[in-house]
């Protein structure tokens, strides 16, 4: 999963066919119970670029876009936002594969 370097670079990437921004923290323990199936997700959904977002870098863009509880999904295809799964609860392997199949491309 790459990691975002830039705000110009997020608006640059909402603009891909699909994109899913990760909005994450080092400090988060419930992100880091999900980064080992990450690479699976990726794998398994390969249509999509994954970015990981460290929202105390990027504190500016989560309140632009109303990303209070981490970690959430963000996705994008073509400029428009394409869903959001955006919450403080921990999420399985299965609730982000779900939210990802039931994206609308």
């Amino acid at each position: 999963m790459r990691k975002l370097q830039s705000t110009e670079e997020f608006h640059a990437l909402t603009k891909e066919p699909a994109t899913i921004f990760m909005f994450t923290a080092g400090w988060c323990p419930d992100c880091r119970v999900i980064d080992p199936i990450l690479p699976e997700i990726e794998e398994k959904f390969s249509e999509y670029v994954f970015v990981s977002v460290d929202r105390d870098q990027f504190i500016d863009l989560c309140i632009e876009l109303d990303i209070y509880g981490i970690p959430s999904f963000l996705a994008y295809a073509n400029g428009q936002e394409a869903g959001r799964y955006v919450s403080k609860d921990r999420k399985t392997q299965a609730e982000i594969e779900a939210f990802i199949s039931n994206l609308s491309q």
